[in-house]
């Protein structure tokens, strides 16, 4: 799989809640894993004072994205795979400056995958866990139907 950082990152500029507002960065990209990170700012804070769960289940979902569209953006003659569900958990609150979200590919078949993201601060807390089930929709071909 010939992997391009840059062509990704400029796919998944067009997701401007995740990069542009939230601020996460697509830091690596391997076969095997992603690694996306957001630096925590005021912004990302909820009522109580910690950082709002939806700040950190975008960091997970963009990883998620990024992971579960690897071939499609590597250049196989795939459709766009898409969240069909996913569960978080949250375990801690972020103690550091930084979130980092790494995936791992559990199952990935025809047109369903699984795969884990867990989520870090900079000083290595385990902040949450998600489980994202994807479903590739079929690629469209001119002349054809839905």
């Amino acid at each position: 799989m010939n992997i391009d950082l840059e062509k990704i990152r400029q796919f998944f500029a067009a997701d401007r809640f995740a990069t542009q507002q939230a601020g996460v960065v697509i830091d690596a990209v391997a076969e095997d894993s992603v690694q996306c990170s957001m630096e925590i700012t005021g912004q990302h804070m909820n009522a109580g004072g910690g950082v709002q769960g939806g700040a950190i289940f975008t960091l997970a979902d963009i990883t998620f994205a990024v992971h579960s569209n690897l071939p499609l953006l590597c250049g196989a003659e795939t459709g766009i795979t898409v969240g069909q569900s996913c569960s978080i958990s949250y375990l801690a609150s972020p103690k550091g400056k930084r979130l980092i979200a790494r995936s791992a590919c559990l199952s990935r078949g025809r047109s369903v995958s699984v795969f884990r993201v867990e989520i870090y601060d900079d000083l290595g807390n385990f902040i949450a866990d998600m489980r994202g089930n994807g479903v590739t929709r079929r690629q469209r071909t001119e002349g054809r139907g839905p």
